[in-house]
């Protein structure tokens, strides 16, 4: 079966995707959301990729060093064999600042035997708009394009670069590297100088993972799911990326393709939340910033996303010469979502501020600053709550009266007036209580459904949705809330099949969804686990795992039949509700004296 069987490497600058066959086929420089220079992914002929072509007789087996981003391919057919060693440099350099070029490093060891391959490079650059030219300049191999929008691209190696560059059979004898870099070099590059960013990036990784949280379940798939978060981010501007790919369907041959190389405040917040809770303090800090920086008036309207450089213009256009993912177009740039009031947002951003000042250090001018944004959302919430909006999913029809919306509307004023217990600010407390028992009153009147005894996808609604079964863990509802357990056993009834999700099953701007959403398996777990069906809940989070690909990755979207991932990929939603879901698990877990069965699940 066709699988997303990708994995990533990154460097908190750009990643790129490598095949379970060890073929670079997606990767953008010099910035995650940069003009692809390898876009196989989303049209194999004109796309462009780098890869090492094998006999029929070579086994091709992959896997991650264990705790980092390196990604190991080996070859082997029993006499001959050799491995690549995938990654993009990252490492501490003496003046404390991290050395991350926008390069990709391929190390090659000969294993044993004298294995033969052909190296297939074929980039394409601004995503193979334009024809790229491939030159043999004597130190390096320099691809660029010759129309249009001037790009290059330059191979460094120790192979030799006329057979690569015709193709022909090459015989391993020794060691040997690969790296592909957005700049040219002003040293020479070497094998030596491969192998010691190989090591450097090796300890960076392995450092990280050390002063991770550790957990005594699920500890291999937490610690998986939170270097793919870390590689989703931008430290330069301190934003976190949705995923690190463009236009891979939500179902094959469908148009719900979207570019997800962007900031979504949504699903950074509740990245930072989780990543923070691992011990990973700074991303809190920096993505806080970005925000403030992001938000430098007093009257400005948050948007619901934002560049990962900060830009507010994501108008979007589709590439119409690429086929698309499995012939799924159009593949689309930019993303028009951008425009769109989802009143959620601000709710999911105040309990990141929240969690900033209850549990990290705060310097007086972070603080006034971050102030001046809780007072700017509260003013915001107090004017629009009472308005529909676009909801958590996006959808480009009427705006409606989303239960979820106004569920962050409360978390927004519930934590505000928690910060302001914190600062000793209590001029507005009073206002803002009666504001929060409002919110309060009118969700559980009208987004309640007594047919449907569950609370429903937005007001006067019969439609389920998956987001309500966030209202406990948000602190809206106790876990044993007999409405709160019926609206989790209604979900199940209506949305869950066979162990998975749909967001919802109502049809929205193009039609009836017809795939799973996997961070809402997750979201389902978690509450049966609370509501205490938690024998149900550890068999189908054991079953969800092994939908994962080879590598323990998961896209946004998981197929009911065939259980092919699908969507953007790898999907920070979906890693940071594993996470979640699988901390959830250990701290609970002995809450009763019930016996939990546990499945470790290896990769």
């Amino acid at each position: 079966m066709d699988n997303l069987n990708y994995g990533i490497i990154g460097n908190c600058k750009s990643a790129a995707l490598i095949s379970e066959k060890g073929s670079l086929d997606w990767c953008c420089l010099p910035i995650f959301d940069s003009p692809s220079v390898f876009a196989k992914l989303l049209d194999e002929e004109k796309g462009g990729s780098q890869s090492f072509e094998v006999g029929e007789d070579y086994k091709i087996s992959q896997k991650y060093m264990w705790q980092t981003n390196i990604l190991r391919t080996m070859y082997d057919n029993g006499t001959d064999a050799f491995e690549v060693f995938d990654f993009m440099p990252r490492y501490e350099k003496r003046s404390g600042s991290f050395y991350a070029p926008p390069d990709i490093i391929r190390f090659i060891r000969l294993v044993k035997g004298a294995p033969k391959f052909v190296c297939n490079y074929d980039p394409k650059l601004e995503y193979a708009s334009v024809k790229t030219i491939t030159v043999n300049k004597g130190e390096y191999i320099e691809s660029y394009t010759d129309d249009g929008k001037y790009d290059s691209l330059y191979l460094y190696t120790n192979l030799e670069k006329e057979d690569i560059l015709n193709k022909k059979t090459i015989t391993l004898e020794a060691n040997a590297f690969l790296l592909m870099s957005y700049h040219e070099k002003l040293m020479e590059q070497t094998l030596d100088r491969a192998y010691l960013k190989f090591q450097r990036t090796k300890v960076y990784w392995m450092n990280w993972s050390e002063v991770t949280t550790k957990y005594p379940l699920y500890q291999n798939e937490i610690m998986r799911s939170a270097l793919t978060l870390k590689a989703l981010t931008f430290e330069k501007s301190g934003a976190v990326l949705a995923a690190a790919t463009t236009s891979l369907p939500e179902t094959i041959g469908e148009v719900r393709n979207w570019d997800y190389r962007f900031c979504w405040v949504r699903d950074a917040s509740m990245v930072i939340r989780v990543i923070s809770n691992l011990g990973h303090t700074k991303y809190a800090h920096n993505f806080l910033q970005f925000i403030i920086d992001t938000l430098p008036d007093k009257d400005e309207k948050m948007q619901i996303m934002y560049g990962i450089n900060g830009e507010k213009n994501l108008e979007e256009y589709t590439l119409d010469h690429l086929s698309g993912y499995k012939d799924s177009a159009p593949v689309r740039v930019g993303n028009a979502a951008y425009i769109q009031r989802q009143n959620d947002i601000y709710g999911i951003l105040m309990e990141v501020i929240y969690q900033q000042f209850i549990q990290f250090e705060t310097t007086l001018e972070n603080s006034e600053e971050l102030w001046t944004v809780v007072l700017g959302i509260i003013k915001i919430v107090k004017q629009h709550w009472r308005e529909p909006d676009k909801g958590i999913w996006e959808l480009r029809t009427e705006d409606r009266h989303f239960t979820f919306s106004k569920l962050l509307c409360w978390v927004a004023i519930d934590r505000a007036i928690k910060i302001a217990e914190v600062l000793k600010r209590h001029r507005n407390l009073e206002e803002w209580q009666a504001l929060r028992k409002e919110i309060h009153d009118d969700i559980c009147e009208n987004a309640w459904n007594e047919d449907m005894q569950a609370y429903t996808q937005y007001y006067g609604s019969k439609d389920l949705d998956a987001s309500t079964l966030l209202m406990e863990q948000y602190g809206f509802i106790d876990a044993k809330n007999p409405r709160f357990v019926s609206t989790v056993e209604a979900t199940e009834r209506e949305l869950c099949k066979d162990g998975l999700m749909y967001r919802y099953k109502n049809e929205d701007d193009f039609g009836e969804p017809s795939s799973s959403f996997t961070i809402c398996t997750f979201w389902f777990i978690d509450s049966l686990f609370k509501i205490g069906e938690r024998q149900k809940a550890i068999k189908y989070f054991d079953q969800l795992l092994s939908y994962s690909n080879h590598l323990g990755l998961f896209s946004e979207d998981i197929d009911f039949k065939t259980k092919r991932l699908l969507g953007n990929f790898p999907q920070a939603y979906s890693h940071l509700a594993l996470i979640e879901t699988a901390t959830n698990f250990a701290k609970y877990g002995g809450d009763e004296e019930e016996e939990i069965h546990f499945k470790p699940i290896l990769y």
